[in-house]
């Protein structure tokens, strides 16, 4: 390293975003993700021992991905290339490879090549990795905020070890704000800035998880206070709140918390929770989801979940579909909320739903015969002399509109696939079954067929 190089790297530690400045440096200095680097965790005796093998971090923005991947490369004796799948490419990679070649071959040392955001790469790029990271050339560290099992090749992944990283506690983030404020090395604390508990529990809470959220808006709102007539910079909560506009919401519409979040709205509807059914709605309004695809999760809620319970949640929810095409936003929220919270409160039943699986699997599974004869078209040329028609009963000739008759084949006549619940109208549904069912005493079979006893 020359003079020049030397000078421009200790700059950039001094006028870098307080982000970057406030990475941890070592483990013990990473705040959060316990579940995986906490004392005595597989990875955490990994590092320690520096014996690294290729990994995996996936997660949200601002959870520590990269740095704990130059954390490791602080603790370890390896060398550590890094590269951005967006900007770098098969000759970057190339680079990298003979450069580890060199390393080991010259001095034994290993090499850590880490790639941010590793599911930019396709999958010939990823391929072009395997041989490498099989025969121990680099140590792959890979970071990405997809789902790798999506995202990355399973050659890939079978030959690493994944690590989900969650977004920081509230505690986390309200530390690291502490320390950032205060720190003179790192941090603001050259500034002589003060930040009140409010404002911390503000921007932890606005923040949503993301460190790099809350560091911004500290630096932010540092950088931009005039000194109170004691030359103190201060950060209270009115300040804090013009920092930090609106919460951070870890919501990617491409990616994990999409499906977190439209499966939670689905299962607190199907739970009855109105509540909860509406939170999770506007967090998806909020991130800009298509209303159009809420619109069809709850119609698909209202049958497969609601189902005859309430005959009217469906109607309701197809309706609310179509009226949000016509209304459009902002105005498509009231419609969504409306049609969220009925399905809600609904009462529930997935017979109807567990009916037509329960027929598809006999259906590809069993040989189910024949359609009985008296129940096939009799109006083509030729059908009454095959018997089609012939002994049908039809049903609003007899009381009630109702008649005992075979409509299955016989090889499944005595199957039932709808078995109405005791739940909302469903229950007037099993009753009227169950009474027409139980009329069979009140026929006798005789040669023409089933008739009515006088």
């Amino acid at each position: 390293m020359d003079l020049f190089e030397y000078m421009s790297k200790e700059r950039s530690k001094k006028e870098s975003p307080l982000a970057m400045r406030m990475r941890p440096r070592t483990l013990d200095e990473v705040v959060g993700q316990s579940h995986i680097i906490g004392k005595n965790r597989l990875l955490y005796r990994a590092i320690k021992a520096d014996k690294i093998s290729s990994l995996i971090f996936y997660g949200p923005p601002g959870t520590g991905k990269t740095t704990l991947a130059k954390v490791i490369a602080n603790t370890t004796s390896a060398r550590f290339i890094q590269m951005n799948a967006t900007t770098s490419g098969k000759k970057d990679m190339e680079k990298a490879v003979a450069q580890a070649k060199e390393a080991y071959g010259m001095y034994g040392s290993r090499t850590i090549l880490f790639i941010d955001e590793i599911h930019r790469f396709n999958k010939a790029q990823q391929d072009y990795l395997l041989p490498f990271v099989e025969d121990g050339t680099v140590i792959l560290i890979g970071a990405t905020t997809e789902n790798p099992y999506f995202e990355v090749n399973s050659a890939l992944l079978s030959r690493s070890k994944i690590f989900r990283l969650e977004p920081l506690s509230r505690e986390d983030i309200c530390s690291l704000i502490r320390t950032a404020v205060y720190d003179e090395e790192r941090g603001m604390g050259a500034y002589g800035a003060v930040i009140t508990e409010e404002a911390v529990r503000f921007i932890a809470d606005m923040a949503g998880g993301d460190a790099r959220a809350a560091l911004n808006a500290v630096e932010l709102g540092i950088m931009t206070t005039e000194p109170d007539e004691e030359g103190r910079i201060v950060i209270d909560l009115e300040t804090a709140g013009e920092c930090i506009q609106r919460k951070v919401l870890s919501y990617d519409k491409n990616g994990d918390n999409h499906y977190d979040v439209i499966s939670a709205f689905i299962k607190s509807m199907r739970g009855t929770d109105p509540d909860a059914a509406v939170f999770y709605l506007a967090r998806m309004l909020d991130a800009g989801e298509d209303p159009k695809f809420i619109a069809r999760r709850i119609m698909i809620c209202a049958s497969e979940d609601v189902g005859n319970a309430d005959p009217q949640a469906l109607p309701l929810a197809v309706a609310a579909s179509l009226a949000v095409e016509r209304v459009g936003m902002p105005e498509a929220n009231i419609i969504l909320s409306q049609a969220a919270a009925y399905v809600a409160g609904a009462p529930k039943s997935n017979a109807s739903c567990l009916a037509v699986f329960k027929a598809l699997s006999m259906v590809k599974e069993k040989d189910t015969g024949f359609v009985p004869p008296y129940l096939r078209d009799s109006h083509y040329r030729g059908a009454a002399g095959l018997g089609h028609g012939i002994g049908y009963k039809y049903a609003h000739d007899y009381p009630e509109h109702y008649v005992k008759q075979q409509y299955l084949p016989d090889a499944i006549a005595d199957e039932r696939f709808y078995e109405p619940t005791e739940n909302g109208y469903e229950k007037v549904i099993k009753e009227r079954l169950d009474r027409l069912r139980n009329r069979e005493e009140t026929f006798r079979m005789e040669e023409g067929g089933f008739k009515d006893e006088e």
